[in-house]
């Protein structure tokens, strides 16, 4: 019967995710349901997520309300064909009911983060997958590896997918002192090492981004692709007003406001982001790991890094931007090299990994497998 009754279940997210928050429905009992349709909003601990439907067919039973908080992999709805009756439903429903109880279990059977030394740096590290040729995983300036939250499972399907802190970010070390762009993709390279990668998709944000393009930039034999979401380096235009602000946020207000300049819609940010970022910020060395590192990326409200050169095409390249950025422009990707591959989303900011995460997973994937041949 599985084809023509299916679960919806609570997704997970990330390594700690073990229950989430059914924050909305975005359909009713009795609709008819698309495979990758938008039906419902959950809460993570950094802002509210969609998902989509995996099967299709008509929503017969909502199980869970909203507002309410479930264990991951609890039934929350049904679908099911028409001809599935009633009573095959809520027998479906009855014979779930143990399921929903093993979250727990399967959340100690999760890879946990570690800590890698490599050379002078001591990185956090998530590793999720096996095989294929690696991809990792760089997130942008203030941020850390939870930023990929929404798409480490699903690009590690088929390879190894590695998440890391960047120094001074996250649970990493502020390790490199000069700040400079380029001294933090040697460090990344010292972790090539130790983690034993000879050449790696480089999937970059922001900050991230312009790491990745420096490491393409002296390293090239290392790099099978390079997927950019808005990366910093490849033009001037940056918004000062989210830098000094985050740079000099210390209570949760300002740093709300500073942080809610990422998103197109910022009433999907959780209360938990903020305070995890204002709590790695008091770790010592880092605040002043941050501005030198500011001071590297910009002066005089512009960048100063620039490069755009090396999207020539000879590395295979991905830039997704939202359109609705406010901290770097998505007018950057302008006049880059036909064989870059531009996609500009529709209702994102600076984040479109987490605001349209499926999408960027599709644009992701499909890009590693066309740089595979």
């Amino acid at each position: 019967m599985s084809d023509r009754i299916q679960a919806i279940t609570m997704p997970k997210w990330g390594m700690t995710m073990t229950e989430g928050k059914l924050a909305g429905w975005l359909a009713g009992e009795g609709a008819d349901i698309a495979a990758g349709q938008e039906i419902m909003e959950v809460e993570t601990e950094k802002i509210t997520n969609v998902v989509e439907s995996q099967g299709q067919g008509r929503l017969r039973r909502i199980v869970v309300s909203e507002g309410a908080t479930a264990p991951v992999g609890a039934l929350l709805a049904v679908l099911a064909t028409e001809d599935v009756s009633d009573s095959d439903v809520e027998a479906f429903i009855a014979s779930y009911a143990d399921r929903a109880g093993s979250a727990a279990a399967d959340a100690d059977d999760a890879p946990k983060a570690r800590i890698v030394q490599a050379g002078a740096h001591r990185f956090k590290v998530l590793s999720l997958g096996s095989g294929g040729v690696p991809a990792v995983l760089i997130h942008g300036f203030g941020g850390d590896g939870g930023t990929w939250l929404f798409n480490q499972d699903t690009l590690a399907q088929n390879r190894a997918v590695h998440v890391i802190d960047l120094p001074a970010h996250g649970d990493s070390e502020p390790t490199v002192a000069s700040g400079k762009v380029t001294d933090i993709a040697d460090a990344v390279l010292e972790l090539f090492a130790a983690l034993d990668i000879e050449k790696a998709h480089l999937i970059g944000h922001s900050l991230g981004g312009a790491v990745a393009l420096a490491i393409a930039e002296t390293s090239p034999q290392r790099v099978q692709s390079l997927s950019l979401i808005a990366p910093a380096g490849i033009g001037a235009e940056i918004s000062a007003n989210y830098i000094d602000g985050f740079l000099a946020a210390e209570r949760r207000k300002p740093m709300k406001d500073v942080l809610s300049l990422l998103f197109a819609d910022p009433q999907g940010m959780n209360a938990e982001m903020v305070e995890n970022v204002l709590r790695f910020k008091r770790l010592d060395g880092v605040p002043e790991a941050l501005a030198a590192i500011a001071g590297h990326l910009m002066a005089d409200g512009k960048q100063i890094i620039d490069l755009r050169a090396i999207l020539d095409g000879k590395i295979p390249a991905l830039i997704v931007w939202g359109e609705a950025d406010q901290i770097i422009p998505a007018s950057q990707s302008d006049g880059l090299p036909a064989g870059v591959d531009v996609a500009r989303l529709a209702g994102a900011g600076h984040m479109p990994m987490m605001e349209e995460a499926a999408q960027v997973n599709r644009l992701i994937t499909a890009h590693l497998g066309k740089a595979e041949g």
